[in-house]
């Protein structure tokens, strides 16, 4: 490979070979001097080293602490654990409910009275399934958040939950004010 010096002495020689002859392009040749070599060191760009980390672990007993920075790599392995073991707890308990609700029958019953009971006892765990299949839902969009790294911040504001409240409510979307605010708009939504 050739020097960068040696490069710049050749350089101008092949522009003004190329050239047409003339007198004014044979003066341009005689007027190039050569300019003496000056060695510099060459500056060579150095890539970056990139770290990849491993997955963070924390322990069984672990709390996130306000002193920390909020919504570091701790704080969202914490709640994804929290929110993916409370999700695996719902999904179980409501195939116990499903599966004992369709094992025990008491609508053939005889007596009129235990055949309301029974309805009115299918029909309240119904209801408390749906919920629970609605806050499995709001689990699977607070893990999205998770990954999209806005876990913990406001959906309309974009300022921070809260450690105290996402820890109180692991699903939550919204600050105390901007909860306040929805459910007045609710309110008076189902007024009209």
């Amino acid at each position: 490979m050739l020097d960068t010096p040696i490069l710049l002495n050749i350089l101008p020689r092949i522009q003004f070979e190329n050239m047409p002859k003339t007198s004014k392009a044979k003066k341009k040749v005689s007027k190039v001097k050569s300019k003496p070599v000056v060695k510099t060191k060459a500056k060579v760009a150095i890539k970056p080293k990139i770290v990849v980390k491993g997955p963070i672990k924390i322990s069984k007993t672990y709390i996130p602490k306000d002193t920390e920075k909020y919504m570091c790599e701790k704080h969202k392995v914490f709640f994804r654990i929290k929110l993916q073991d409370w999700k695996k707890e719902l999904v179980r308990a409501n195939n116990e409910a499903l599966y004992n609700g369709s094992m025990d029958d008491n609508s053939i019953s005889a007596d009129i009275v235990d055949q309301a009971s029974s309805y009115t006892d299918k029909n309240v765990e119904m209801k408390s399934i749906n919920r629970q299949i609605k806050l499995i839902s709001e689990i699977d969009k607070a893990l999205l958040r998770l990954k999209d790294d806005t876990y913990g911040y406001c959906l309309d504001t974009a300022e921070p939950i809260g450690l105290k409240r996402l820890m109180a409510r692991p699903v939550a979307k919204y600050t105390i004010a901007a909860q306040e605010k929805h459910e007045k708009n609710e309110k008076v939504h189902a007024d009209d």
